[in-house]
């Protein structure tokens, strides 16, 4: 978050407040859409009961900080991206015990205060410290941005390994290995789900924005879930949230990688069209 924020200004949040609507596009996608396509996909691939609130629950939960970096790397709208990863998660306090009531079948309790803590910590308090050093001391951004990348994938690497090694036995299991296909698919879609949403006629977004509601909707907090259902559902139901991790950071940074070096998905597609030889009839 620090890494991010020293690459922002105060111009890029006032451009994001301005532009209401690519927030309720990535609003609706990641609290309509994601859950729905989560209850699809557990019940198309016939989940067992072990997992299907847990993963379930993982659909429920607010963006992942991750996806503001992933969005830096994309050259996407990073300061949507952090604004709407943050909405999401102050929201996450209402939606997503509402949506485990009603897609679960038992409410999931959030402690509003921590979530507000956690929100101040993780990514409120360090961006607007590197939004700070960006604006007023620019010489000490000279000497913070060739370490920062290391140190973000440092953190990314101990956020990813930690629900792994918690949950290392269950995920090992047999079980546990059939949670892949599903959890695959699951990520797949929703970066699909929330590029294309945003791009539906009357909603239509720049392309920048396009990518961030994408990568919003393909990663989600899925730490968090795991700390919920280890809490309300029990430890098994936190193995779908701790493959999740690894499942939506991979597909997610690769995704961003592919924007990033300039790659269109457009110009994917076109290269499996056939095209004209050139040569005409008479030819």
């Amino acid at each position: 978050m620090l890494s991010i924020g020293i690459q922002l200004s105060i111009d890029d949040f006032a451009l994001a407040f301005k532009r209401p609507v690519p927030l309720s596009v990535g609003f609706v996608a990641q609290y309509v859409l994601k859950p729905l396509l989560g209850v699809l996909v557990a019940n198309a691939f016939g989940m067992p009961r072990t997992f299907y609130a847990g993963f379930v629950l993982t659909c429920c939960v607010a963006g992942a900080q991750l996806s503001s970096y992933a969005s830096s790397l994309s050259k996407a709208d990073v300061a949507m991206s952090i604004l709407l990863t943050s909405s999401t998660t102050i929201a996450s306090v209402v939606f997503t015990p509402l949506l485990s009531g009603l897609l679960i079948g038992s409410v999931v309790p959030v402690d509003a205060v921590a979530m507000s803590k956690s929100i101040l910590q993780v990514v409120l308090v360090p961006v607007t410290l590197g939004l700070v050093l960006n604006t007023y001391a620019k010489p000490v951004v000279t000497l913070l941005q060739p370490v920062m990348p290391f140190v973000a994938m440092v953190c990314t690497s101990l956020c990813i390994g930690s629900p792994l090694s918690i949950n290392r036995s269950q995920i090992l299991s047999a079980e546990g290995l059939g949670l892949i296909v599903p959890i695959v698919t699951f990520h797949a879609i929703a970066f699909v789900l929330g590029y294309w949403f945003s791009k539906i006629p009357g909603l239509r977004q720049e392309e920048e924005v396009s990518r961030t509601i994408s990568l919003c909707t393909g990663m989600q907090s899925s730490t968090l879930a795991g700390l919920l259902a280890s809490q309300f559902l029990g430890s098994s139901q936190a193995v779908p949230a701790a493959c999740s991790v690894v499942v939506m950071a991979i597909m997610g940074l690769c995704l961003a990688s592919f924007w990033g070096n300039g790659f269109r998905i457009r110009d994917v597609l076109s290269l499996s069209t056939p095209q004209s030889s050139g040569y005409t009839a008479e030819s």
